[in-house]
């Protein structure tokens, strides 16, 4: 299919090769040029606008930091929508508020057009290994004509329900994957105060009934922290302010939620949130007396 990708970030540049690879013509757009040039090598082709981007693609894409780096996108003077035909879809893969979300998609509805919140579950690591989730949100039928590529994208595709109902799950499941992730730094430190090697509680918890893929290839970075994190504190903290803001206007208790975002707070009280979040295991470890 003729598809439109924009945000060529981390996501998007580990994503368009998949798509590139799966048989697609693959039209991309970012804000910053000079991220998009291996793409072309590969074979990408670049708009000058993401309105004209739409205009040549069926499908059009986008994964970007925030729902106002999203409005202006797709609602925009040179935005998707007016680039967007009839029979085209419009797929937002950014972690946003779902009302935001939900804004949108009516936007695009009072036009004739179609737009589905589809945000992803995963990594660039388990895109590559092509087991990341999309979730989708919107017109059933809208989805219907979507489906097959994003399986080119990865293994598990769900439809949740109306827009805006597919963020919504990306925000609870942002929520979980913080949580858990602070819950097993603290538990190393926990073990590792008590006598236990590093390197054996992090083998031991990932090993144990607790294990789950993200601390698969998250846990390890205790021991080796990359110098490229998949995600820092400052990002994850962005998700999880989020899930705490909708929360707090759904009256939904998150108290697990507003504990692990005191660690992150605290990560850059010590100026270490260019790390990856895992870096709240320092924080743990300093707190227990570590050097």
């Amino acid at each position: 299919m003729k598809l439109g990708w924009i945000g060529l970030g981390d996501m998007g540049e580990v994503i368009v090769p998949r798509l590139l690879e799966a048989g697609h013509q693959v039209t991309g757009w970012n804000r910053t040029r000079s991220k998009a040039d291996h793409l072309i090598a590969l074979g990408m082709e670049w708009a000058d606008s993401p309105r004209a981007l739409a205009a040549v693609s069926e499908l059009v894409f986008s994964m970007v930091t925030d729902a106002g780096a999203v409005k202006d996108i797709a609602l925009g003077d040179d935005g998707v929508i007016s680039g967007l035909s009839p029979d085209g879809v419009y797929l937002d893969m950014s972690t946003i508020d779902p009302l935001e979300s939900l804004a949108m998609a009516t936007a695009f509805s009072e036009r004739g057009l179609a737009m589905l919140d589809a945000p992803l579950s995963g990594s660039p690591i388990t895109v590559r290994q092509g087991t990341a989730s999309t979730m989708v949100g919107g017109d059933r039928a809208a989805f219907d004509r979507v489906e097959e590529v994003l399986y080119d994208i990865g293994s598990k595709v769900a439809y949740i329900g109306p827009a805006g109902t597919a963020v919504q799950m990306k925000v609870a499941i942002n929520l979980t994957l913080i949580v858990e992730m602070v819950s097993f730094c603290e538990s190393v430190a926990l073990a590792e105060k008590g006598g236990v090697e590093r390197e054996v509680a992090v083998e031991a918890m990932l090993r144990s009934v607790v294990a789950s893929p993200v601390m698969g290839y998250r846990g390890p970075f205790i021991l080796d922290m990359p110098d490229k994190p998949l995600a820092n504190v400052t990002l994850q903290q962005k998700d999880m302010v989020l899930a705490l803001e909708v929360a707090r206007r759904q009256g939904s208790p998150v108290p697990l939620g507003a504990v692990a975002n005191e660690l992150l707070n605290a990560c850059r009280g010590l100026g270490i949130d260019h790390r990856d979040f895992v870096t709240v295991f320092d924080v743990y470890h300093m707190l227990s007396g570590g050097s």
